[in-house]
């Protein structure tokens, strides 16, 4: 496992690049204002390329990935997306550090709901393996279910990101309690068979933090949404800047 005394955060792009594509233009910047987040403390970027390009396009997961080798060497590229054939044939072509695995219908607006590690286990490993062999780090999108974690460890992940959808959607007592206890679980299950974990989905400026004091050796933190929407009032480097802040264990703020 992958030591290191915080979580960090990896900004994810899409919805820049959803925005930018609202018209035939090429503002905003999604290489700009990657650029603008990562001077500003991110340690990596995020993008979910789709089929129909609705927000991130080819073109974006190569200048991306060519912005960080070239001018951030250190920081990590992470793509996301169901494994088709033509989406392996992307990220193979991009080499990112790290490919998360989704579950996702083309059609989906976002991710939702998490892979069924047991029940697709022989669709998943010689993935995994694929993607491994070319020394590419690959995470996996699970619910918050310990036994969903084990499962991912014997298809030989190397990470789990737990869907902390539900936990964003419920940020409230007891819903919290009961949300909070699940992700708790995974991950420490998840650390037992010696996956790193990394965490995404609704994840805010004010649920962020009691989430990392439960689970302090959280590896990284892939936020997209509640990060540019606070941007549109901060400004983007005002808003990478509190979000990793909010990443930090109390004792270490």
């Amino acid at each position: 496992m992958t030591a290191q005394s915080s979580p960090v955060l990896s900004v994810n792009l899409n919805a820049i690049a959803h925005l930018r594509n609202r018209r035939d233009l090429p503002w905003p910047s999604v290489t700009g204002l990657g650029r603008i987040a990562l001077d500003a403390g991110a340690n990596g970027l995020t993008v979910h390329p789709r089929p129909d390009e609705r927000h991130i396009r080819r073109i974006d997961v190569f200048e991306l990935r060519d912005l960080l080798r070239r001018d951030y060497p250190g920081r990590e590229y992470n793509i996301e997306g169901f494994p088709t054939e033509a989406f392996l044939q992307l990220v193979e072509e991009a080499h990112p550090d790290q490919v998360t695995l989704v579950p996702d219908d083309p059609d989906q607006s976002t991710s939702d709901h998490g892979w069924d590690t047991e029940a697709s286990h022989n669709v998943l490993a010689p993935i995994v393996e694929r993607l491994r062999s070319q020394d590419i780090r690959v995470s996996i999108f699970i619910d918050a279910e310990p036994r969903l974690a084990l499962a991912a460890a014997r298809l030989g992940a190397d990470r789990v990101e737990l869907y902390t959808g539900p936990y964003g959607h419920t940020f409230a007592p007891p819903a919290k309690a009961a949300t909070l206890d699940d992700l708790t679980a995974t991950a420490q299950a998840a650390r037992s068979v010696g996956l790193d974990v990394n965490i995404g989905h609704d994840l805010t400026l004010d649920n962020l933090p009691p989430l990392v004091a439960r689970i302090p050796f959280v590896a990284e933190a892939s936020i997209g949404h509640a990060l540019v929407a606070d941007a549109l009032l901060l400004g983007m480097s005002e808003a990478v800047k509190r979000y990793c802040a909010a990443l930090k264990p109390a004792d270490d703020v």
